[in-house]
């Protein structure tokens, strides 16, 4: 196979999946390891492609951050079944952290308003909301306001964090890589999360199919770092199998 085969073939199966990896086109098409990554190199050169760790994809995988108003457009009838789900791991009478986000207010509005929580958050208008529910005791984490996202942030915010332990962290990100694991476009709510998951026994991450195969500013940890992610049916069946490679229990909304 000469190379303009090599590259429409390569261009066809990232239009099936987008993903693949440098094995599995050296597998298909019978040539090296140097032949595909030099492929997936001229590819890249003609913005057909972006090339990630041991593959490619055909979708950016840098994010670039944006104000929380003009997020809550995008993919919100996936964040509301995402968060409906969520809210099933929830039990009265626990405590729990919520994180920030466009996907972390959508679980805001799926809670029940009979539960009764304690809940630690670093969004206002998860605050704003929650404190609506007679039987859920608000803890907002103070610090220097993120105007982008309407959140709190900083030193103070994690100070406070070292002070208690909840049974649950749930939250949103922006990117999920398999190598880079989980990001956000700021660095210092990256930091926040951080010191949200050292104080929690189980993280859950709630992320929308596009947040997959994206990598954005502020590293939050490893993969294998949290517990449960739960997504929506736009997943790939690569990224499925990989993320529960990792001993990472992934659920599927309905």
């Amino acid at each position: 196979m000469n190379l303009i085969d090599r590259h429409e073939y390569i261009l066809a199966q990232l239009k099936k999946s987008e993903h693949v990896t440098v094995m599995q086109l050296c597998k298909d098409l019978n040539v090296s390891t140097v032949t595909i990554r030099k492929d997936l190199k001229q590819l890249e050169d003609s913005n057909l492609l972006f090339r990630t760790h041991g593959g490619a994809t055909n979708k950016n995988p840098y994010i670039i951050d944006r104000n929380v108003f003009e997020k809550e457009k995008f993919y919100s009838n996936e964040k509301a079944l995402i968060s409906k789900c969520a809210v099933s791991y929830m039990e009265s009478h626990e405590s729990i952290i919520i994180a920030s986000g466009t996907t972390m207010h959508a679980l805001a509005d799926a809670m029940d308003s009979n539960m009764e929580l304690n809940v630690i958050t670093s969004s206002l208008q998860v605050s704003m909301k929650l404190n609506q529910f007679p039987a859920v005791e608000v803890l907002q984490l103070p610090g220097i306001l993120r105007k982008s996202s309407i959140s709190i942030s900083g030193h103070y915010a994690e100070q406070i964090l070292g002070d208690y332990f909840c049974s649950k962290l749930f939250i949103g990100v922006d990117g999920i890589d398999l190598t880079y694991g989980l990001s956000t476009t700021s660095g210092q709510e990256a930091k926040l999360n951080k010191a949200m998951i050292q104080s929690a026994q189980k993280v859950i991450v709630l992320a929308d199919s596009s947040k997959f195969g994206r990598k954005s500013f502020g590293r939050i940890c490893a993969i294998d770092e949290i517990d449960i992610i739960i997504t929506d049916h736009g997943i790939t069946p690569y990224y499925k199998e990989e993320i529960e490679k990792l001993g990472v229990k992934l659920i599927i909304a309905e």
